[in-house]
């Protein structure tokens, strides 16, 4: 498989706090990645200085040979992110802001057409899709999210803590959604203090604590070496 995402020796400092104190991982092509711990370990740093919203203090990030200091646009045209903490615009329905979102990244009518219908049918919210925002469940809000961040098929999808504060079938529906969009060839990174359903989602992960990655592996690998059931024992034994 190419090499979609290389960071290296990634840092981030605000103050004197060091955010990340130089990670280094890949992403490949066609694969699940996910940095997985605690919250304040810095996932959502990396994830956002990945996506062009922070700069670095240090280290370097290539995204399909493209120099992220030095080209952020090129980044940018081929990479989607979702925040933990996005929001739609309540008050307008669910087919009004996926054509909203659309007019930003379609080039061509033809192409903003083929977005909304490829948005709407990774939402499936059937007629729904015609209520407004504000009247949906936080799993149907994250869904029509998710469809918005995956409408362009990016070769790289960053989400953050997709299935946060979903119930089991919201969020069963969501892995399957990131699943699917894999199968079809984007790649994600993503972040997640779930390990547990990390675990069953990720072909690879890294585990990261206080600015810095532990361990990394695919799930079965780390069980394996830590000799642990779980992704949760592998990480408490990693911090040893």
């Amino acid at each position: 498989m190419s090499v979609v995402l290389q960071v290296e020796g990634l840092k981030k400092k605000y103050g004197n706090l060091e955010a990340l104190k130089g990670i280094s991982f890949q992403v490949e092509e066609g694969e699940i990645f996910a940095l997985i711990g605690p919250n304040g370990a810095g996932k959502t740093t990396a994830l956002r200085i990945i996506a062009t919203l922070l700069s670095p203090s240090g280290g370097k990030v290539t995204f399909l040979q493209h120099d992220l200091k030095k080209e952020p646009d090129k980044i940018r045209e081929k990479i989607s992110y979702l925040p933990e903490e996005a929001g739609a615009y309540r008050n307008l329905k669910g087919m009004d802001y996926l054509k909203f979102m659309a007019n930003f990244y379609a080039s061509t009518n033809k192409e903003r057409e083929e977005f909304i219908e490829s948005a709407k049918a990774i939402a499936d919210l059937g007629e729904r899709i015609n209520d407004k925002v504000g009247t949906y469940s936080k799993g149907m809000t994250r869904k029509i999210l998710l469809a918005r961040a995956l409408m362009t098929k990016p070769v790289l999808a960053i989400l953050d803590e997709p299935t946060s504060g979903l119930d089991v079938i919201n969020a069963l529906e969501v892995r399957e959604i990131i699943k699917k969009h894999v199968r079809e060839g984007t790649s994600v990174l993503l972040s997640s203090h779930n390990m547990l359903e990390i675990e069953f989602l990720s072909d690879r992960v890294a585990m990261i604590d206080r600015g810095m990655i532990l361990d990394s592996g695919t799930p079965q690998d780390l069980k394996e070496k830590y000799n642990a059931k779980n992704l949760e024992e592998v990480f408490r034994s990693s911090l040893q």
